[in-house]
């Protein structure tokens, strides 16, 4: 193996906890503090990458220098443009190869006009392209266009571009469908001799780009044709089957005829059968559970071993609404999990990770939920988790650990994972608020306020900032604490207050206000308390608690304010508050009046 010596080097490093994601190293500023922004940059990064390889394919007459000893070819321009002229059979193989679908079919069409026959192979080869594209455009077919659209000038021009260039974003963002008698039912039809692969193209694509109909119209052509389906198309068919029956059971029927067509055939199924029925059994309700654990048998007797999608499926159908009483079935599916390193083999191989941790939180089994961790981490399973699945998985961890762990394992997993291998959501702050709550160690408040709500974003969240202030409005603490607090409210009231262009105003609650003066009239801030209590209390139109108010009068009085005691005394009395008379009563009491004040 080429790659020994580095990958043993690599089993040497381990991750450092205060680094982030190795692909934002290139650019410290960069380093993304949220979700949001990582998921920016990493496409952003992406995008960049695709620029540079446009940029190549399209001008390789600027690089051709070979700088690089020795050669690494796959870095050089690579040879799209079509090398053989005129129309000929060759020239029409060439424009597949290079996957310009336009240009092929165009080709095909003048050969077909001129009398010239076509190969069954290179036609088939035309259809494969067609199918595999939707009859739509290649990839370097699309940068061709868009080339062509920046280089017309003028303000008319970008005019009649822009609603093109609407309609392909609405065309992405649904997908490419199977249009009627498009140009690949039309070559089917025309052609004079089709075989198997004919009608197996067809049906592959026509199921792809969601056709589910016309495939199933396709195969039985090709039954009566009286040919043979490969194992793709028996894996592509079964997999549309949710989309041709409604009730559970036709279903599963349907399904198993197309098994026992591949028996009748003697078509070997591979795994990906078997995970296709097990998708198809996904959405059959309870027939789905009765099924599934006899189409696992089927495998181990078949000598197939599962992927990850395969468990995904099995997960999916057992704890999806189900009883989940019983984590027997994930633990089993660790068990060979644990044993094995797994290469991707099914598109759906990446769920896995994410949704067994999120069976984990809906049992809430800590236990399983650190074999699953060590599993992920052993050998190259990492690499199934991409950006967004990456903070979805550590996201539902840490929800756990939150709810099931000790807060100091809890805060040691929060120091290794915030940041460098995940972004807390608003949900992950919460939930660590609440486990500090649980356990006491309201202290610790503070710095997740500066170190990560600030941080990441979430500073303007309304739902976070009535926790952490109800958090710490609740009750007294050492005067140290209760002056983090304080200038934890500050930060906050300035959030309240700070006016951009960006970024709208945040609206005051009653409850938020009566937090904020709390904490401010707990450590001798009289004035900005009473600032808070006149002026923003008036401007929302509440009226402060009890509570509040008796807070304030008692900071009043530890800090020698009568006069603040007696404006507070005016106020209740001009709202016509029941207190009034109680805090006139405590005034009088605990304050030595001049005659005046009296």
């Amino acid at each position: 193996d080429k790659l020994a010596v580095l990958q043993t080097l690599a089993s040497t490093v381990k991750r450092d906890p205060t680094a982030a994601h190795y692909m934002f190293q290139d650019d410290p500023f960069l380093i993304p503090r949220n979700a949001a922004n990582a998921r920016l940059y990493s496409l952003s990064k992406e995008a960049g990458k695709n620029a540079a390889k446009y940029i190549i394919e399209q001008f390789p007459q600027y690089f051709d220098k070979t700088f690089a000893e020795p050669n690494v070819t796959c870095l050089m321009p690579k040879t799209l443009a079509p090398q053989i002229e005129g129309v000929s059979e060759e020239a029409l193989r060439e424009r597949i190869h290079f996957r310009r679908v336009k240009d092929s079919v165009d080709l095909f069409d003048q050969l077909v006009q001129a009398g010239t026959p076509v190969s069954l192979e290179t036609t088939n080869s035309l259809l494969d392209l067609l199918c595999f594209y939707g009859d739509g455009e290649s990839t370097l077919e699309k940068q061709e266009e868009q080339k062509e659209d920046l280089e017309e000038p003028g303000v008319n021009a970008s005019e009649q571009k822009a609603p093109k260039r609407q309609f392909q974003r609405a065309s992405q963002s649904f997908g490419s469908r199977w249009r009627e008698n498009n140009n690949a039912e039309r070559i089917f039809k025309i052609m004079p001799e089709r075989n198997a692969h004919s009608y197996c193209t067809m049906i592959r694509g026509m199921v792809k780009h969601g056709a589910f109909a016309k495939a199933y119209d396709m195969y039985m052509d090709l039954l009566n044709e009286r040919h043979k389906a490969d194992v793709h198309t028996f894996n592509a068919l079964i997999t549309a089957v949710p989309y041709l029956k409604e009730r559970f059971v036709e279903r599963w029927e349907l399904a198993k005829v197309f098994l026992n067509h591949m028996v009748q055939q003697e078509v070997q199924p591979n795994l990906l059968t078997f995970n296709a029925s097990l998708k198809t059994l996904r959405k059959c309700g309870g027939v789905g559970r009765s099924m599934a654990l006899l189409v696992v048998k089927e495998m181990e007797a078949l000598g197939i071993e599962p992927s990850l999608a395969t468990y995904d499926h099995l997960l999916f159908i057992f704890y999806r609404g189900a009883d989940l009483s019983s984590s027997g079935l994930i633990t089993e599916i660790l068990d060979d999990v644990e044993k094995r390193s797994f290469t991707p083999q099914d598109l759906d191989d990446v769920n896995f990770f994410a949704t067994a941790m999120q069976v984990c939180c809906d049992l809430k089994d800590i236990k399983v939920a650190y074999r699953l961790n060590k599993a992920m981490e052993k050998g190259d399973n990492w690499k199934f988790l991409d950006m967004d699945r990456l903070n979805a998985y550590w996201s539902k961890f840490f929800s756990l650990l939150c709810m099931m762990e000790q807060i100091d394992v809890v805060l040691r997993w929060y120091k290794e994972m915030s940041l460098s291998v995940f972004y807390p959501t608003p949900k992950n702050i919460l939930d660590l608020l609440q486990a500090l709550d649980a356990a006491n160690h309201l202290e610790v408040v503070p710095s997740v306020w500066e170190a990560d709500m600030k941080q990441l974003g979430f500073g303007r969240r309304h739902d976070l900032l009535q926790e952490l202030l109800s958090l710490m409005s609740r009750e007294r603490h050492p005067e140290e604490i209760q002056l983090a607090f304080a200038k934890c409210a500050e930060d906050i009231k300035a959030f309240h207050e700070q006016t951009g262009r960006e970024q709208a105003p945040l609206d005051w609650t009653g409850s938020t206000l009566g937090y904020i003066s709390l904490l401010f009239s707990r450590v001798g801030r009289t004035q900005d308390a009473w600032y808070v209590m006149l002026e923003r209390f008036q401007q929302i139109n509440r009226i402060p608690s009890d509570q509040v108010m008796d807070e304030f009068l008692t900071c009043a009085k530890q800090t020698s304010c009568p006069d603040e005691a007696i404006k507070l005394v005016k106020l209740a009395a001009s709202l016509g508050l029941p207190a009034s008379q109680r805090l006139k009563s405590r005034t009088e009491k605990e304050f030595e009046l001049s005659e005046k004040q009296k």
